[in-house]
């Protein structure tokens, strides 16, 4: 502590009995320095303007993003069988990466949040500098004011601490907080599963469309040559009057139906190609060749009882267990909404340091425990309680319908798969009638008449034939064997059964 004279201290201190001079020189300065403070803020503001990202920026990425979706892929050699193409989705594929990323970053989360419980050590070191001297004035035991200004902080100096502290009140929020977490993961992990399930489906199905696409390719291309020139030459005979044109026009009609069901199905399966390729993570425009998958229908899954299949997707489905979790996690915010009703409790222990040489001891230790309590817990703590019992109401709903809606979607698949497997038996008879019907009718056509125009019409009609119930000889359409009871019965219905 300093003592000074009045009439030592200079003009520009401000003091209680500070001249008017004195403010008004004072004054201006402060009003300078918030005026170039607020200057350099707005012109940093106004600096902030929207960058469009550039069409050439847009192709650098494009490619390296290309780079790096192919990068250690292994190239795809001879014939790709099913069982290849499921195991390099499940390695190569994008979306399963980026979910098995989802769940490594829970991980990581969760090992942050361990750290929430720890008590926190915060190191400071701070500068303080002011234009004039902190000077004080002191009251004598009678009242009066004593004219004796005295100083007690230095002008400039510097403060550092080192200081522990400890919240119970954080301590228990950050366990819970841990738990939540800890649930989250289990999240993404069924996430995960239930993404490479539907990841299995879906190559199974492009695969088999793609298989179907490649061995039907040659075969619909030189059906739908043959329709188009018998199309052709019915238009000509009906120019010509050689036919009635009330039955050429029907004739007509048969053929571009039929040519149009053609044309879609060979644009269905064909799109296939592409969809495997992108589940595959393999080149776009590489044709790969594939192998025939092994056939076979199997009446087994019909065989399994029902309520042994519904525990299984009780226990499971994915969905399921991820709404178990969130009940989980909802319950958890309860006890973590009472935790933060409670009063704090804090442990403060800390060593400090001051270069102000007007201190007697720059250098002390602190120690000291507080408790404090929010006072306004006690009307809006029953609010936050309803509040997290809701949420528990909520998740507990959420699981019975998801419950509910799986062993719904169980019984569906069931009796899908049942529907199916009688389709296909039902074509597999239809085949095996129309290849003994063409087997005792076709011979002669064979024989001699391929290349003439009755044999073409006879090839659109076995088509397209609707009428009269006139079996439709297979011979003459392409030999369709597919081991999918989908695509049997979508070609082999419309196709052959009409």
């Amino acid at each position: 502590m300093r003592h000074l004279d009045p009439s030592s201290v200079k003009t520009e201190n401000i003091g209680l009995d500070a001249t008017r001079e004195d403010i008004m020189t004072y004054l201006p300065r402060k009003k300078v320095y918030l005026a170039i403070i607020a200057a350099l803020s707005l012109s940093a503001c106004a600096t902030i303007q929207p960058q469009p990202v550039d069409a050439k920026h847009l192709l650098e990425q494009g490619k390296a993003d290309l780079s790096a979706a192919q990068k250690d892929v292994e190239p795809i050699t001879g014939e790709l069988t099913l069982d290849q193409a499921l195991a390099r989705a499940l390695k190569y594929n994008l979306d399963r990466r980026a979910k098995m990323m989802d769940e490594a970053l829970a991980f990581k989360q969760l090992d942050v949040s361990h750290y929430d419980m720890l008590p926190r050590l915060l190191a400071q070191a701070g500068y303080s500098d002011r234009d004039n001297d902190k000077i004080t004035l002191s009251r004598n035991p009678d009242g009066s004011i004593n004219n004796n200004r005295v100083t007690t902080q230095e002008r400039r100096h510097a403060t550092e601490s080192l200081s522990l502290s400890w919240s119970m009140l954080d301590l228990g929020v950050g366990y819970y907080n841990t738990v939540q977490q800890a649930e989250r993961v289990q999240i993404a992990g069924e996430k995960r599963r239930k993404a490479m399930h539907l990841l299995m489906q879906d190559v199974r199905s492009a695969y088999w469309r793609a298989y179907s696409a490649q061995k039907l390719r040659g075969e619909v291309q030189g059906t739908t040559r043959l329709a188009e020139e018998a199309l052709a030459d019915s238009r000509k005979a009906e120019i010509e009057r050689l036919r009635n044109p009330i039955d050429a026009l029907r004739y007509q009609r048969q053929i571009l139906e039929n040519l149009r069901l053609l044309e879609a199905v060979d644009a269905e399966l064909a799109s296939a190609k592409f969809e495997l390729s992108a589940l595959i993570n393999a080149p776009l425009g590489q044709d790969h060749t594939l192998a025939e998958p092994p056939g076979g229908i199997s009446k087994a899954p019909l065989e399994i009882p029902v309520e042994a299949l519904e525990e299984s997707a009780m226990t499971n489905n994915p969905d399921i267990r991820e709404n178990h979790h969130n009940a989980r996690i909802a319950r958890q915010e309860t006890r973590k909404t009472l935790v933060r009703l409670f009063p704090n409790l804090t442990f403060n222990y800390g060593s400090y340091y001051d270069s102000d040489r007007y201190q007697v001891n720059n250098s002390w230790r602190e120690a000291s425990v507080q408790l404090s309590f929010n006072l306004f817990n006690l009307f809006t703590g029953p609010t936050q309680m309803k509040l997290a019992e809701a949420g528990v109401a909520l998740a507990d709903q959420r699981r019975v319908a998801t419950q509910m809606a799986v062993l719904a979607q169980l019984h569906l698949a069931r009796q899908q798969y049942a529907n199916a497997l009688q389709q296909f038996q039902r074509a597999d008879a239809i085949w095996q009638t129309d290849a003994r019907i063409s087997g005792h009718g076709l011979a002669p056509a064979h024989a001699g008449i391929r290349g003439n125009d009755e044999f073409r019409r006879r090839i659109v009609d076995a088509c397209g034939e609707r009428a009269g119930g006139e079996a439709l000889p297979r011979q003459l359409m392409p030999r369709i064997d597919l081991k999918s009871p989908k695509i049997t019965r979508k070609l082999t219905t419309e196709w052959f059964a009409r």
